[in-house]
Order: structure tokens, then sequence, then C-alpha cells
């Protein structure tokens, strides 16, 4: 179970089909939505403000959801945020990608189904629009988005939604093995999913 803490009276709910690492944080007004995945040293923490991830999104390893007092961090449906990313009392819409190394800060809107390049700064009350890609700091529109770069992020994100469910029985504690045995660690059968570099040569 992950480490979660109330905060004067504010317990965080978990959706019971949504995985939270066991390393991860939850501290107070925060709401983990169905089949949602949170990685290991994932803070969320709703002191201030009200954290929510919705159905089907994922937060992963190391970032930061905080907010100052009175707003609210949200990411919709089906978000996508990057490993390390700082969100800040910002939205972030529906079926939309967050690079990793982001920061989101207070006010920002992400459209639906935008995508915000890796380590990419977006300002306070900047708004990305619907199914475009920003990138930079700080973060300037760059252009629109193809259909088959949406459906490549889907796809990602579906991989996620899998791996919630995968390691809500497949993950356990263990003792690290001292060799190599015949045929070394298990290793994964073929991509589900594949870097866009890998998926606009096909």
């Amino acid at each position: 179970m992950a480490r979660i803490y109330s905060f004067e009276g504010a317990v965080p709910v978990v959706h019971p089909t949504a995985f939270v690492h066991p390393d991860a944080v939850l501290i107070g007004s925060v709401v983990i939505g169905a089949g949602c995945y949170v990685g290991p040293l994932a803070s969320l923490r709703g002191d201030f403000g009200r954290i929510e991830l919705r159905a089907g999104s994922n937060v992963q390893d190391g970032c930061v959801l905080h907010c100052f007092p009175g707003a609210d961090t949200v990411v919709e449906e089906d978000g996508h945020v990057g490993h390390g990313s700082v969100l800040h009392g910002c939205r972030v819409g529906r079926d939309s990608l967050i690079g990793m190394k982001s920061v989101l800060m207070d006010g920002a809107v992400v459209g639906e189904q935008a995508f915000v390049g890796a380590g990419s700064f977006v300002k306070s009350r900047f708004e990305v629009p619907a199914r475009h890609l920003v990138a930079g700091s700080p973060a300037k529109v760059l252009r629109e988005l193809t259909a088959d770069e949406i459906a490549w992020k889907g796809n990602g994100t579906a991989q996620y939604r899998k791996l919630a469910q995968r390691c809500l029985t497949g993950l356990l504690p263990a003792e690290a093995a001292t060799e190599v045995t015949a045929g070394g660690p298990l290793r994964p059968g073929p991509p589900e999913h594949v870097t866009l570099h890998e998926y606009r040569s096909r």
C-alpha cells in the first residue's frame, strides 16, 4: 500500500481498480479515479488544495502534484504525465500528454488531446490549444497534432491502464537474486507500444 496520510480530516480516496505504487505518497485531499496508475516516488500533496486524477490517467515516477490554497490540480480522463514532471495548480485536459520533466504552473490549462514536449516550462495561465503541440521554456505553440500522433498517445496511455491492472496482482516485494540464472530475468514479449519515431517509420 502507498504511503497515505490524512491531513486535518481530509483522507485520500483511491478507486479499487487504480494502482498506487507503495513508494508513492498521497496526502490529504487527493482523489485517484478508476484504472489510474501512480508510479514510484510520485508525491500528490493535497494539503493546500485538491489533487484529482480522473479515470484512466497516469502519473509516472517522481512526479510532484501540488497547488496554492483553494486551488485544484486536475488530470482529466486518460491524461498521461511523464516521469519527473511538476504540476502546480493546473489542469491537464482529457487524453493529453505531458512530456517527461515538464513543469506546469498555476492556472495553466492543457486542452484535450494536446502534447506538452519533454522538458517544457508552461507558464502561469498559459492555455495549450486542444490537439496542438507546445514545447520550450517558456512553452510556445508549435503546430497542430496529426491523427497518427494522437492515436500513438492513446495506445501509450492504454498500456499504462493495463500496467495498473498488472501491478495490482503481479507486483510483489522480493529479494534480489545473487546471480543471473539460465535465460536471465524475464523479459516482456514484443512491444505493444513504441517510440513516436519508431511509430512514424512503420
